[in-house]
């Protein structure tokens, strides 16, 4: 299986090696597979009782050939140990009947990118053999939250590799930049930015852009990759865990093989949510995919409308990591609908504009499979208290955002279809703001409000979360988006 970037037309194409360790494409275009690999009902039967390490290594084997099944399934034992994701990864949980969480959140971060980055590191050191690369490769990563830390936490003290993270000052949670600060390891740094997430995600890709800054890093012997979710070594993964709930799904008798089920996963950058088309087209038996936005609802207005504006007001909310404007990932499906010569123009208008329209046909083939859904600050906090007083379950801003959504979905629709919901955070991530939701009161403060939800609920504090504020701060910086350049070439050259 090789790769080829989802803005040019017959462009050069590279191994799943060569796309874990650049990242991006060399036009500024997103790595995808040349062809989607089938998958039977057939294969998924054989895969019911197996481990999510061996799931997943069948999944990935079909998108990375040129990495053996033995180096594969010792980096999956690796990534998916009880060590790291006690009780197991990924594990369902039935809310109402009708709507069953796809926990993503029971690793060392209590959050859903450690399903991805605790293996994408394994596979990157790999790719870096595989290619004889001799330089060092430095992560760069924006954040929204918690990809960073997850990153950091992924790549600390792996040989031949710097990780550093820039995050909005002001956008992510009191827990979420605390476990950036107080990161540990030798070969990380992490910086605040003024300004909001999409302001540190362009800040990231113009660097990556930029010939002089490529020139100096290489001359130092370094060279730049991305931990972000426009790296396929990123969205591999992910497609794992939608095979595995599906699997997961018949196990506990809730369809039999082969029933179609639908999938809603609250969406910022459109990774997710893409990792699951990808299944779907692998053919995985999925049938409606529904995009959960907060108040930032960019992309629900484009799946109604097909006109994609970034061109709009920026909310801060108390699901900070889906307050995106601009959705990396949506390149990946426009190149699959549209083609590379219309994404790069597509592109190229959301970079100078702000906006671009689909043609009529190109967003009826995204309506087949897509429909969004948003809530409001006031949905977000309904359904943390309805899934919780009327069904036991506690779940954080970000599932709950995807849970009112599942909902709408129903109501408007009358599926009779059970609905996967990703839940990517455990609520103590975001406990304040769960807590509120539950008593119409404050907590006594973001950190504080870890003790008294688990008081008022009963639930237990995940162990990477316990005592979070009594760990010593290492990164307290500051800096305009405009420094992000220096400050990546003097961290280079350390």
């Amino acid at each position: 299986m090789q790769y080829k970037s989802t803005r040019t037309k017959n462009g050069a194409l590279v191994s799943a090696a060569e796309a874990i360790k650049t990242g991006l494409a060399p036009d500024g275009g997103l790595f995808m597979p040349e062809s989607i690999p089938a998958l039977s009902l057939g294969e998924l039967a054989e895969l019911i009782e197996c481990s999510y390490a061996e799931r997943a290594t069948y999944v990935f084997a079909k998108f990375l050939t040129d990495y053996s099944i033995q180096e594969i399934h010792e980096d999956t034992c690796a990534a998916y140990s009880e060590e790291r994701f006690p009780g197991g990864a990924a594990p369902l949980h039935d809310i109402d009947g009708k709507i069953v969480s796809l926990e993503l959140w029971h690793g060392p971060t209590c959050a859903f990118k450690d399903m991805a980055l605790q293996i994408m590191p394994r596979l990157l050191s790999r790719a870096l053999r595989k290619t004889g690369e001799s330089r060092e490769a430095l992560i760069l990563v924006a954040t929204s939250g918690d990809t960073g830390k997850a990153a950091l936490e992924g790549y600390r003290d792996v040989e031949q590799i710097k990780i550093k993270v820039f995050y909005p000052v002001d956008g992510v949670s009191r827990v979420q930049k605390l476990q950036m600060q107080t990161q540990e390891g030798k070969n990380v740094d992490v910086s605040a930015i003024i300004g909001n997430f999409d302001d540190a995600q362009t800040g990231v890709k113009k660097i990556f852009g930029d010939a002089a800054i490529a020139k100096e890093l290489d001359a130092n012997g370094v060279f730049l990759s991305s931990a972000n979710s426009i790296n396929w070594g990123r969205l591999a993964p992910q497609i794992a865990y939608y095979v595995s709930a599906y699997c997961d799904m018949v196990k506990m008798g809730k369809i039999v093989l082969g029933d179609k089920v639908d999938v809603c996963v609250p969406t910022g950058n459109f990774g997710n949510i893409f990792a699951a088309y990808i299944a779907k087209e692998m053919g995985l038996p999925l049938e409606k995919l529904i995009c959960a936005s907060n108040k930032n609802n960019v992309l629900t207005d484009f799946l109604a409308s097909g006109t994609y504006d970034r061109n709009r007001h920026f909310y801060t909310t108390t699901s900070p990591s889906m307050d995106i404007l601009i959705s990396s990932n949506l390149e990946r499906l426009l190149y699959l609908v549209c083609g590379e010569e219309k994404t790069a123009a597509y592109m190229k208008d959301l970079n100078e504009k702000g906006v671009y329209s689909l043609a009529d046909d190109e967003i009826a083939k995204i309506k087949d499979v897509f429909v969004g859904y948003y809530a409001s600050e006031e949905d977000c906090a309904a359904a943390i208290r309805d899934a919780y007083e009327n069904h036991g379950y506690l779940c954080d801003t970000h599932t709950a955002v995807g849970y009112h959504a599942a909902k709408a979905h129903l109501a408007a629709t009358d599926s009779k279809r059970p609905i996967i919901l990703a839940s990517t955070a455990s609520p103590f991530k975001f406990a304040s703001s769960v807590y509120r939701a539950l008593t119409d009161k404050d907590a006594s403060g973001e950190l504080e409000a870890l003790d008294e939800l688990s008081a008022l609920t009963g639930a237990e504090i995940p162990a990477p979360l316990a005592n979070i504020g009594t760990r010593t701060v290492r990164f307290d910086t500051t800096m305009n988006a405009a420094d992000m350049p220096a400050s990546v070439i003097d961290f280079a050259k350390k």
